[in-house]
C-alpha cells in the first residue's frame, strides 16, 4: 500500500521542520513526504528528507489541491496533516492497516492525543514528544471507529481511488475555513468516514502564521454558509458552528486568550453578517478586508 503524508505550510519554515523530522522515522514505510509552500521561504527548517514544492499561490486549498496534482494516481492512501503535528510511534502502521483491514473506509480522522488548538497556550513540540512517548497505542482488538460527517483537517486520509476526482473547494481561501468538512463530503457519499484511535498524534496549535482575527472571523460565518448552498453541510451544521464561534468571540473579546484576536474575530462575524443582509457575503471577501 502506497501512503503520502502530505504538509501545507505558510510562514512558518522552523514548525514545519520540527514536524518533518518527526516524520522521517517513517521514511522506511512512506511512498513520499511532501511539503507544499506558498513561497521558497516555506521550506522546511532543517531540510530533512521531505519533498517541497511552492503551489502557484497562498491558500491552503490551493496548497492542498497541488499535493493532490503531485500524487495522481500513484497513491493508495494520502494523509494530509498540519505543519504543526507530531505523530504517534505507529501512525502510518495505523494508516495502513485500517485501510488494509476495512474496504468500506474511505476517509478518516486519527485520535488526538491532545490538541492545542483548545488550551489557552499552543503546546510545544518537547511537550508533544512528551506525550507521544507515553501514548499507548491500541492493540488491534481495541481499535475503535466511530462514523462521522467529515474529517478533522490536522490529520485526516483518504483512499484516493473512492473519489479521485475530488479536489478542495479554491472558493474557500487562505486559511480555507471548513475546507476538510467539505472535502471529506465528497468521500462520504462514496463510502464510510470515521473518526478512529487507530492512528493517533498530537496537534501543537501554534498560532503565528494562521490569517488574521477579522479574515477569521468572517470565515467563519460566510464559509458554512457558502458550503450550505454547495449542499456538502446542513443548515443544523450551519446554525450550530456560526452561532457558537460568534457567541464564543462576543463572550471573550473583552480578556482574550494569548495570541488569539477574538476582538477582531467578532468584527469579522459582523462584517460578514451585514454582508448576509446586503445579499453578497461571500468566502472570497476576506481577500478585499
Amino acid at each position: 500500500m502506497k501512503i503520502v503524508i502530505a504538509i501545507a505550510t505558510t510562514g512558518r519554515p522552523h514548525v514545519v521542520g520540527q514536524c518533518v523530522l518527526r516524520f522521517a522515522k517513517f521514511s522506511h514505510e512512506l511512498h513520499r513526504l511532501l511539503v507544499i509552500g506558498a513561497s521558497p521561504e516555506d521550506a522546511p527548517i532543517p531540510a530533512g528528507e521531505a519533498e517541497f514544492h511552492v503551489a502557484r499561490a497562498r491558500g491552503l486549498t490551493i496548497q492542498r489541491n497541488h499535493a493532490l496534482d503531485l500524487v495522481g494516481t500513484d497513491a493508495d492512501i494520502l494523509v494530509f496533516v498540519d505543519d504543526d503535528y507530531v505523530p504517534s510511534e505507529d501512525f502510518v502502521d495505523g494508516v495502513r492497516r485500517l485501510f488494509a483491514e476495512h474496504a468500506d473506509i474511505v476517509a478518516a480522522s486519527g485520535h488526538l492525543i491532545a490538541d492545542g488548538i483548545h488550551h489557552r497556550e499552543p503546546l510545544d513540540f518537547d511537550q508533544a514528544d512528551a506525550l507521544v512517548a507515553a501514548y499507548s497505542a491500541p492493540c488491534p482488538g481495541d481499535v475503535r471507529m466511530s462514523d462521522e460527517t467529515g474529517t478533522y483537517g490536522c490529520n485526516m486520509a483518504f483512499r484516493l481511488a473512492a473519489a479521485p476526482q475530488a479536489r478542495f473547494d479554491e472558493n474557500l481561501p487562505l486559511y480555507g475555513w471548513l475546507e476538510d468538512t467539505d472535502f471529506s463530503a465528497l468521500y462520504a457519499r462514496v463510502g464510510r468516514v470515521v473518526r478512529t484511535n487507530a492512528f493517533a498524534g498530537v496537534h501543537l496549535g501554534v498560532r503565528s502564521g494562521r490569517t488574521s482575527g477579522v479574515r477569521l472571523g468572517y470565515s467563519q460565518i460566510a464559509n458554512p454558509l457558502y458550503l450550505l448552498r454547495k449542499g456538502t453541510v446542513s443548515a443544523r451544521f450551519v446554525m450550530k458552528l456560526a452561532s457558537r464561534n460568534f457567541l464564543a468571540n462576543l463572550a471573550k473579546s473583552l480578556v482574550p486568550e494569548p495570541g488569539i484576536d477574538r476582538f477582531g474575530r467578532l468584527r469579522g462575524n459582523l462584517l460578514a453578517l451585514l454582508d448576509l443582509a446586503r445579499n453578497r457575503c461571500d468566502p472570497r471577501r476576506v481577500l478585499e478586508l
